[in-house]
């Protein structure tokens, strides 16, 4: 049975590769245009690096998503 420290440990490591995976994404090119709809992404958004789609259309995504995998 792992103790708190060996658990702590685990979602550190965790936190830091999600951490690191997302700055990765900053390296990337986003587009000006959203793939789905065509509307013209925000120079905003696009800073965030690797974006596809404007925010309607994301927020549809993860929406969709979210209902697939029962809401979590």
């Amino acid at each position: 049975m792992a103790d708190f420290a060996d658990v702590a440990s685990t979602l550190s490591e965790q936190d830091l590769d999600h951490a690191l995976a997302n700055i990765k994404h900053f390296d990337q090119v986003s587009n000006y245009e959203c793939e789905d709809c065509g509307a013209e992404i925000p120079e905003r958004r696009r800073a965030l690096g690797n974006v596809k789609l404007c925010i309607d259309c994301q927020t549809a995504v993860e929406s969709k998503s979210k209902h697939f995998r029962g809401g979590l």
